[in-house]
């Protein structure tokens, strides 16, 4: 029976297409002279932001020019030079970037209809949260807890912990009485970590990489094209199920059994 629904944010319940972040990496990378693209700087999406960083530096094309740029390979030092950078950029931008997603404010409506607790994690660190929190109750999404890695010592996705301060928080009697629903990779390995149900969202995901707008002034074809490429990603991920929106949540939940 299912008891809880926990929720990723950005791309997920807030921020269509998870914009803020992916602007504020583009930024910090380029104050460094490093052009960095769209697809390297979603790739690693959902991850704890240091981390995030530090998995960008080591990809090869950005980690060649980074030494190409600077004369030497990137190193700790210069992650962390990376995310001086990231972090006043994102908190300059966040507040505007906290607006639910079409589907948001009826599904979790929905879901609590049913009776299910709603709880979410994240890759925010406690003080990104504090602004975006806020933003989102103003306008009607107030889920009853969150957890960034700041409450796990700094271990985010992919691993468990915050998922499991969730469980506790809202008293939920096992693992498989729990639905972690998110847009990245990293969401989906979250979840399978925890051992509950792993639900992937397409539309207005970061693994999609779309604004709303881009996506609706696509035609069917190309539309249904970039939806069919986010799921085979999810389901490679090993993603229990994807679906093309959060509406489609709350009867996923039924044939799951509340």
């Amino acid at each position: 029976m299912i008891e809880a629904v926990i929720f990723d944010w950005a791309g997920t319940t807030v921020d269509y297409g998870c914009f803020a972040p992916v602007q504020a990496f583009r930024d910090a990378f380029a104050h460094f002279g490093i052009q960095v693209t769209l697809e390297e700087t979603r790739k690693p999406m959902g991850m704890l932001k240091r981390e995030h960083i530090r998995t960008m530096l080591n990809m090869d094309r950005i980690c060649a020019e980074w030494k190409e740029v600077t004369g030497h390979s990137p190193g700790t030092e210069d992650a962390e030079a990376v995310y001086a950078q990231f972090e006043p950029k994102l908190f300059s931008i966040l507040a505007d970037f906290s607006s639910p997603k079409p589907h948001t404010l009826e599904t979790v409506a929905a879901l609590r209809a049913m009776g299910l607790k709603i709880g979410s994690t994240t890759g925010y660190t406690d003080a990104m949260m504090n602004m975006v929190v806020p933003k989102a109750a103003e306008q009607g999404y107030t889920p009853d807890c969150w957890f960034s890695p700041d409450a796990v010592n700094g271990i985010g996705r992919p691993y468990p912990y915050m998922i499991f301060e969730n469980l506790k928080a809202l008293g939920v009697s096992c693992t498989k009485s729990v639905v972690k629903v998110g847009d990245t990779v990293s969401d989906i390995k979250e979840g399978l970590s925890a051992g509950v149900w792993s639900v992937g969202i397409i539309e207005g995901s970061s693994e999609l990489g779309l604004s709303q707008k881009e996506f609706e002034a696509m035609s069917p074809s190309e539309r249904s094209k970039a939806c069919l490429k986010t799921e085979a990603v999810f389901r490679s991920a090993g993603a229990h199920f994807v679906l093309p929106s959060l509406s489609q949540l709350p009867q996923l939940i039924s044939a799951l059994g509340i």
